[in-house]
């Protein structure tokens, strides 16, 4: 069935059939009532795109650039944790897969690779996903250890002082790997009150006081661009700027953390006003279609980041499957460009989407 795949929704499927239920419940799952976890894709049903016809669409080009580097399409990797519990290979099959395809991946501190093995595995531009952790020294050494290795961002985590109620993962007593990229300065060996050992982890890990005024001492650790995930509202977005941020990335971490909060694409143009064109914006949650990656990139999005579905498709086929679905989510993209004639990205505008409260 997996060479029959025609769509992110078939690859979740070959996912459930091969991963084991405390897996696939943590990749799949989001906090408590999971009410954000559904709206970050049901929004997008929400905004309906409109069409020009009689463009010159015989050439289409999903290009951009990102932080100034240029990639194929407006499509990245977002940063999830723990690849080798989706595949053997794990993060370094997921790298693989983001160099053939000529995008970014953005690699999770929480990787069951070592950050260097990812950079030695392929030729690639990557981005390094940070955690603040209690002792600001592991978050430094982190930093530190990614820049030597040629990565060329820092992602940081904005929005887990602690961690959302994933009821899913506590039922089934999810266990973690040890995460490669802490050995030596962060034990995962912690002790669960019986439910997640995630959630025990990261109650004695990760600092509850971080606050606007770190991002400078984060800036002065290194020379590589900040960008910031989490941002979900106008006042943030503006300290964001104020702060000297080099991107946002519009996040509710995949609906994990706080449900009934917004989804994402529901507050991305909010946002997009905020910084009136100083940062670039990127959004995350909820992508499954190419249609989906249209609408944000009309509401001002440069780029979107998709979790799950490379999840999904390295648990399927592994790094062919991330690939296979990179893929896919780009040849989507390309269509919805032609059938709505915009023969690049810098052709999608906001008058080519109404949202609910737009005016007919």
């Amino acid at each position: 069935m997996a060479a029959e795949a025609v769509n992110v929704k078939e690859f979740q499927e070959l996912a459930r059939q091969v991963l084991p239920k405390m897996h696939y419940d943590f990749y799949t799952g989001g906090a408590e009532d999971q009410y954000t976890l559904k709206e970050n894709e049901e929004a997008f049903k929400r905004i309906i795109i409109q069409p020009r016809v009689l463009v010159d669409v015989s050439g289409i080009d999903p290009s951009t650039t990102v932080l100034g580097f240029n990639i194929s399409m407006p499509i990245m990797i977002a940063p999830t944790s723990m690849h080798k519990l989706a595949n053997p290979e794990g993060e370094l099959a997921t790298a693989r897969a983001a160099a053939t395809c000529n995008t970014i991946m953005v690699l999770s501190s929480s990787s069951t690779y070592r950050l260097e093995e990812v950079a030695a595995c392929c030729n690639a531009v990557r981005f390094f996903q940070l955690f603040m952790y209690k002792e600001r020294g592991v978050s430094a050494k982190l930093v530190q250890r990614a820049e030597r290795s040629g990565y060329k961002a820092i992602v940081l985590t904005a929005d887990t002082p602690r961690l959302g109620r994933r009821e899913a993962d506590i039922k089934n007593k999810l266990i973690i790997p040890e995460f490669e990229n802490l050995k030596g300065l962060l034990s995962t060996n912690v002790v669960s009150d019986g439910g997640s050992s995630l959630a025990a982890y990261a109650k004695e890990t990760q600092d509850a006081s971080l606050s606007w005024e770190d991002i400078a001492w984060l800036k002065s650790i290194t020379n590589m661009p900040i960008l910031i995930k989490g941002i979900l509202t106008h006042d943030d977005a503006t300290r964001a700027v104020e702060v000297g941020a080099a991107g946002i990335i519009v996040s509710n971490h995949g609906a994990r953390q706080l449900d009934y909060s917004p989804s994402t694409i529901s507050v991305l143009e909010e946002v997009v006003h905020a910084i009136g064109g100083k940062l670039p914006v990127f959004l995350d949650g909820g992508i499954r279609r190419g249609t989906d990656i249209f609408k944000a990139l009309a509401l001002g999005a440069k780029a979107v980041l998709v979790g799950r579905p490379v999840i999904y498709g390295l648990a399927a086929m592994g790094e062919d499957g991330v690939r296979r679905v990179l893929e896919l989510l780009k040849n989507e993209l390309e269509l919805a460009m032609a059938l709505a004639g915009c023969p690049s990205v810098e052709d999608i505008t906001r008058s080519h989407v109404r949202t609910k409260t737009a005016k007919l």
